[in-house]
């Protein structure tokens, strides 16, 4: 019984070991696990080994292109997955009812709302309650609020997320945007040739452009609206952006005769377990006015 005892105790001592597993499993490689564990791939292989040696099995076939996991393997990360979800399920509980306005919060927005719109409730939030932690990850990317990635987003979405609690901040429309040269160009040659620069994922210019400017033609394709942002700024041409954004960018102004679109809604989102925490209340006590009042930057 007591030696029983003892094995189940160093079974159940190192969930970081067998989370390492499970990150192994996912990525396929050990570079990649310890990227997304924050710590280096010698230390991921020495848990990888701990694990093997309690369980008395190789957990993966160490291959030239990677770690494939063995049946051993995918039965230990299949386990490990059930005590991750468990684990997230009670610090989502956790952070829930936790009522202090103090300690860390992982905000997380695209980033040009963050400098466009949200800077000034970032300021206002720290210095209402400077003894949060504030962490900000700007990022385009929906990242996972059910594993902990951030504690509240702001999105830019017509879907925020069916499994997440979530409160619409503002309708929006896209419009046309350029340097003043030309939209002075276009007033005098509505016919004529117009350069757009537009993001990588749309194959073509949306109707209501080729039908107000038939001279309509892409010159350039950006996968980073940033990059896209400034160099319509630079004059390289004109774009198709959220109105907020084209009404925020120095130097740029709205293309008349070519009519705006609606576009998706900005939403505040979170987990459901987490939503009441007092943090999140706080933020979006700020947030939610300060986009309301702001409502006509972002609409026709």
């Amino acid at each position: 019984m007591h030696l029983r005892y003892a094995k189940t105790h160093i079974m159940l001592a190192h969930w970081d070991d067998y989370r390492a597993v499970l990150e192994v499993v996912r990525a396929r490689s050990l570079s990649s696990a310890s990227d997304r564990l924050g710590i280096n791939y010698t230390t991921v292989a020495r848990r990888i080994a701990r694990v093997e040696a309690v369980v008395g099995q190789a957990l993966f076939e160490r291959l030239a292109d990677g770690y494939r996991p063995t049946e051993a393997g995918l039965t230990v990360a299949e386990h490990a997955a059930h005590m991750e979800s468990a684990e997230l399920a009670m610090r989502r509980g956790l952070s829930g009812q936790d009522t202090r306005l103090e300690g860390a919060m992982t905000l997380t927005a695209p980033q040009l709302l963050i400098a466009h719109v949200l800077a000034p409730v970032l300021d206002a939030f720290n210095r209402k309650h400077p003894a949060i932690d504030l962490k900000v990850r700007a990022d385009n990317e929906m990242l996972d609020l059910n594993r902990r990635e951030a504690d509240i987003a702001i999105r830019i979405s017509r879907n925020p997320g069916d499994s997440l609690k979530g409160l619409r901040l503002t309708g929006q429309h896209t419009a046309s945007f350029a340097t003043q040269a030309w939209v002075e160009r276009i007033k005098a040659e509505p016919r004529g040739v117009v350069d757009w620069l537009v993001y990588e994922r749309y194959s073509e210019l949306p109707a209501t452009v080729r039908q107000s400017l038939p001279g309509s033609r892409i010159r350039m394709r950006f996968d980073d609206m940033v990059a896209l942002s400034a160099a319509a700024q630079a004059g390289l041409g004109a774009v198709r952006m959220p109105m907020f954004l084209g009404r925020s960018l120095p130097g740029l102004v709205q293309i008349p005769g070519v009519p705006p679109q609606p576009y998706a809604d900005i939403w505040v989102v979170a987990h459901p377990d987490v939503w009441p925490s007092a943090k999140l209340e706080a933020f979006r006590s700020i947030a939610v006015p300060h986009f309301r009042k702001l409502r006509s930057l972002f609409l026709k």
